[in-house]
């Protein structure tokens, strides 16, 4: 039996006992990030990342949880255990697994661009990897940041000669921070939704160097608006506070706004496609550094990547699991 198996309750190590991104209660959970699908309540006891756990317990509750540093080994039951940096988003990890020489790796989420505020991805060499494939098409082949950035930004230049309100529909854990860091402030103001808010200050205690926000509220004032930036969750964009703005335009930042029947589903007036996950080569690349000939594909396109990873003469299959595509979460993230 493999070291790590994916069973009813999440992916699971028999020989230590711990479940990592359980999506059922156990006794002990890993967590590789604070995203909603690989975080859940009613778990006895968690480990993660140090920088996940203050947003951990902002959205889990008063939850028994430990955080380890980035390369720091401890050990159950003889397994040895390690979290290394996945660079999806900040406090995120790929959990490192080792028994009598077997390794393994469960890499949760990650993307392969360095983002300039998110710790880079490490590859670690293993003999099975588990890997996401929300983006595993051909087709998803992303442009580099730094243009997409400049695309962004010559919209917001456009909306402010207009005192129109830019909207952007963001994740407020991940990409409303990646936006935050990397978007230019001379253009003018940037005010977030209280969930991205609250995010942003449990992630500046921790010494990332993120740019300064404003927080809308019912009470802020529409002409300070005008010109400027607004980030919030898609859910919070039907609220009253969104709606009573009068001229806006609506952008949404996802990796899914590759897709053309994706942009013509979303109330949308632009689409920039940037994603916090992998895209088809990102996913490759990574898995061929790994050196793993035994991949597990846990969500995501699964069928069509796990097919063409065994084209590529490695043992890979797919197994169901319960975590969601960005897609899915895209409307519900506002904690």
């Amino acid at each position: 039996m493999p070291l790590l198996t994916v069973t009813k309750k999440g992916i699971y190590c028999a020989q230590a006992d711990f479940y990592i991104d359980p999506w059922k209660s156990v006794d002990k959970a890993l967590i590789t990030h604070a995203h909603a699908d690989h975080a859940r309540k009613g778990s006895k006891a968690y480990i993660s990342h140090n920088h996940s756990v203050p947003i951990l317990k902002h959205r889990l509750g008063n939850i028994n949880i430990s955080g380890v540093k980035y390369g720091e080994v401890f050990s159950i039951n003889g397994v040895k255990i390690s979290f290394h940096p996945a660079g999806h988003i900040i406090g995120s990890a790929q959990i490192r697994v080792e028994y009598k020489g077997e390794i393994w790796v469960a890499s949760g989420d990650y993307k392969t661009e360095n983002d300039q505020i998110t710790p880079p991805i490490e590859i670690i060499k293993c003999h099975g990897f588990i890997t996401e494939s929300t983006f595993g098409l051909p087709a998803f082949n992303w442009e580099s940041q730094a243009l997409v950035f400049q695309q962004i930004n010559e919209w917001w230049k456009e909306n402010k000669a207009e005192d129109t309100v830019s909207i952007i529909a963001a994740y407020s854990l991940g990409k409303a921070q990646r936006l935050i860091h990397n978007l230019d402030h001379e253009i003018g103001d940037i005010y977030v939704h209280n969930s991205i808010n609250n995010i942003n200050k449990i992630v500046r205690n921790l010494g990332y160097p993120l740019k300064e926000t404003k927080h809308i509220t019912a009470h802020t004032n529409a002409e300070h608006l005008k010109g400027n930036l607004v980030l919030a969750p898609f859910g919070a964009l039907r609220t009253s506070l969104f709606n009573n703005i009068e001229n806006k335009c609506l952008a949404n930042a996802s990796g899914w706004m590759a897709m053309r029947k994706t942009r013509k589903a979303r109330p949308v007036d632009k689409g920039f496609v940037l994603s916090d996950h992998a895209d088809w080569n990102g996913l490759l690349d990574v898995i061929k550094g790994t050196g793993a000939s035994e991949v597990i594909v846990s969500h995501g396109y699964t069928e069509i990547f796990s097919k063409h990873l065994r084209e590529l003469g490695l043992n890979a299959y797919s197994e169901e699991t319960a975590y969601k595509s960005e897609q899915e979460i895209v409307t519900s993230d506002i904690s």
